[in-house]
């Protein structure tokens, strides 16, 4: 995916600039180089955002994307250490059990 060219500072004031009504949507669509698309998905989601509140949201954006990959790593680990107890839990089964049968047939058969 190409990175973002433009701030969120710079959006906001392209939006605003396109809200005064001094020019079209695609005139200043055209000035800014941006795609008329890319200019309603911005719209879209940073309508009547302050340049303060569109700066939080990226940070927010960010930090949240951290505490995923955070989340998805500690899950990773999770499920990693739940396969290895079930291995270790299935290896002690087998020997505990394999000694209660020959511990029995042992002492059974000397008529004790």
């Amino acid at each position: 995916m190409k990175p973002n060219h433009y701030t969120a500072e710079q959006i906001v004031k392209i939006l605003e600039q396109a809200e005064r009504g001094e020019q079209t949507v695609g005139a200043v669509c055209r000035e800014h180089g941006v795609a008329e698309a890319t200019f309603y998905r911005w719209r879209k989601t940073y309508a009547g955002m302050s340049v303060a509140e569109a700066r939080r949201r990226k940070e927010l954006e960010k930090e949240n994307g951290r505490l995923k990959r955070l989340l998805a790593e500690r899950m990773l680990e999770v499920d990693a250490l739940k396969e290895v107890l079930a291995k270790k839990a299935d290896g002690c089964r087998a020997t505990r059990d394999s000694g209660r049968s020959g511990g029995l047939w042992m002492f059974g058969s000397s008529g004790v």
